[in-house]
């Protein structure tokens, strides 16, 4: 059987049993393919069965998307909601935490400890993005999203 039958039979297309056939597909005459059209195979246009596919159970996945979202927290409940979108949605946060590190230096402080409890106690991850001056901004993921940093 050549893969071409194959494709065929795994298509649903039904595959002559005409020895003469398999020995002419089967022969050593390598690029050569059998003339015969559609129109000429006595079992075109015949109904076929179709496949049944009842048993098959799809799959869905938990969550279907993930929100990305992008924050400037400005207080301390702006740093719950992340801990809240990180751990409980299970969506990535990306942080711009320059404010509080100009504005407020206690809240910043309590900010990075929040962010090393998540790490510690519930397997999120954080990788810095950017510091800069003017930035300073840090992706936060919970466990079952992967960050990959590459360098």
């Amino acid at each position: 059987m050549t893969v071409l039958d194959m494709i065929k039979k795994s298509l649903g297309f039904e595959l002559d049993e005409d020895p003469r056939y398999q020995s002419r597909n089967n022969s050593s005459n390598r690029g050569y393919s059998s003339p015969r059209s559609p129109r000429q195979n006595p079992n075109y246009g015949s109904a076929r069965p179709r496949p049944d596919f009842d048993d098959v159970e799809p799959i869905i996945p938990e969550q279907s998307f993930y929100e990305i979202v992008l924050m400037r927290p400005r207080t301390i409940d702006d740093v719950n909601y992340v801990v809240d979108q990180v751990i409980e949605e299970k969506n990535p946060v990306i942080l711009d935490l320059s404010f509080l590190e100009n504005e407020s230096p206690a809240n910043f402080k309590l900010a990075g400890d929040k962010i090393r409890q998540m790490r510690n106690h519930y397997g999120a991850q954080a990788l810095l993005l950017s510091r800069t001056s003017e930035k300073n901004l840090i992706v936060l993921s919970p466990k079952k999203v992967k960050l990959v940093k590459k360098v």
